[in-house]
């Protein structure tokens, strides 16, 4: 009873009726579990369709980009958005799935949206893990437990829970990460969605296939009429489950969220 009175009372101060929240119907329509927690910015307030979800950790997959990228370009590994990165010609489906668009030569800002991980497992042979794990500890991002593996934010312990996700998001936006402010602001800008026009998401997509299940996550932040909100959203199923809707049920759920907060 507690708790549904603290949430109601939160939802009168962000003008929301409370006859309007449902947050389960989102994930009940995509027959998933999961959760999404939000930040509103301006009202300085934390919304959670399940608060205990919000603290758990897991592999970040492929939102662990927004990070790599800054780290990559902070150690000069890549110039700017636009620098053309050869393909070695490498071509592991293992490895790197079986995804023909990726197996190119194509920008950074492509490679991100494309999350190509030839790329991104390229940056990781020449960052190292002992310098990971100094920018994360420095960026206050996810459990710090690496282990030698080009790709360790897909398999192995390490992990990051939705709340951090955010929190480590809002310092990005504030300028208030260790790289230095024209490298925040290229991830910024490759982090936009072009998808939607009426309002601005800058986000990153993630899909883990480890410890057998299937992990999904888009986290970001919305801009629209000078609000800000924060958003971090992660399915979780067996991957024994099939469910065609699994990708694109990240975005759904979080725009429903979205909506019934009244940020869209």
């Amino acid at each position: 009873m507690k708790t549904k009175t603290l949430i109601l009372l939160l939802f009168v101060a962000l003008n929301i009726k409370p006859q309007e929240i449902n947050f389960q119907r989102p994930f009940d329509d995509c027959n998933i579990k999961g959760s999404t927690t939000i930040f509103d910015y301006q009202n300085k307030k934390w919304i959670y369709t399940d608060s205990s979800d919000a603290l758990k950790e897991t592999l970040p997959a492929s939102s662990f980009k927004i990070i790599n990228t800054l780290i990559a370009l902070e150690e000069g590994l890549i110039k700017d958005e636009n620098e053309v990165l050869k393909w070695t010609g490498d071509y592991d489906s293992t490895l790197y799935g079986s995804r023909p668009e990726i197996y190119k030569d194509m920008s950074t800002k492509e490679a991100f949206q494309l999350s190509s991980l030839w790329v991104y497992t390229g940056f990781a042979k020449k960052i190292g893990n002992e310098k990971y794990r100094k920018y994360l500890k420095d960026c206050g991002y996810g459990n710090g437990v690496i282990y030698d593996s080009l790709d360790f934010w897909n398999f192995g312990p390490f992990g990051i829970s939705p709340k951090n996700q955010i929190e480590f998001l809002i310092k990005l936006y504030e300028n208030k990460l260790p790289f230095s402010k024209r490298n925040m602001g290229i991830v910024k800008n490759i982090m936009i969605n072009p998808e939607y026009k009426d309002f601005t998401i800058r986000a990153k997509t993630g899909w883990t296939k480890a410890f057998g299940n299937d992990t999904g996550w888009w986290v970001g932040y919305l801009e629209k009429d000078n609000k800000m909100f924060f958003f971090a959203t992660r399915l979780i199923k067996k991957r024994a489950v099939d469910n065609q809707r699994f990708g694109q049920c990240r975005k759904n759920i979080t725009l429903e969220i979205l909506k019934q907060v009244g940020a869209i």
